[in-house]
């Protein structure tokens, strides 16, 4: 079973990256980020509109305007930022709903189901923005060893 991100998630979650990499540095150009990103650039601004609606990124208009994250990439983490993207991330309905079942009060499988969100959950709100991006530049300093 793979979980499936979305392009979406995918591109916010290189342009949370690329703001991360750049934090305290003022704002960044959504245009520079799409080119460093390979990301399409009206793609970027509907990715980077939910970004804002969900306060991780703030948008400065102007000359001298740009994106930048609304809090430290360390306290920012995988799991807030999928949520936001996503949405609901369990892996059936039934752990996240209930109600949509009328089996889930003694189905044993909706207990598995739990369980399985549960672990993946704590995984995704372990890793933080800024442990992303340490990651990264880790393996691209031992690429170019």
């Amino acid at each position: 079973m793979a979980m499936r991100v979305s392009t979406t998630t995918d591109y916010g979650l290189r342009a949370m990256m690329d703001l991360a990499r750049r934090y305290g540095q003022g704002t960044v150009p959504s245009a520079d980020i799409a080119a460093r990103q390979g990301i399409p650039g009206a793609y970027l601004d509907q990715v980077l509109s939910t970004l804002r609606k969900a306060g991780f990124v703030r948008g400065v208009r102007g000359p001298q305007g740009g994106h930048a994250l609304t809090r430290p990439p360390g306290q920012i983490t995988l799991g807030e930022v999928l949520a936001a993207l996503e949405g609901a991330t369990a892996p059936m309905e039934c752990v996240g709903e209930p109600s949509s079942c009328h089996q889930a009060a003694s189905c044993t499988l909706r207990e598995a189901w739990q369980r399985v969100d549960e672990a993946v959950q704590g995984v995704l709100s372990s890793i933080t923005i800024e442990g992303l991006v340490q990651r990264q530049l880790v393996r691209r300093e031992m690429y170019y060893i």
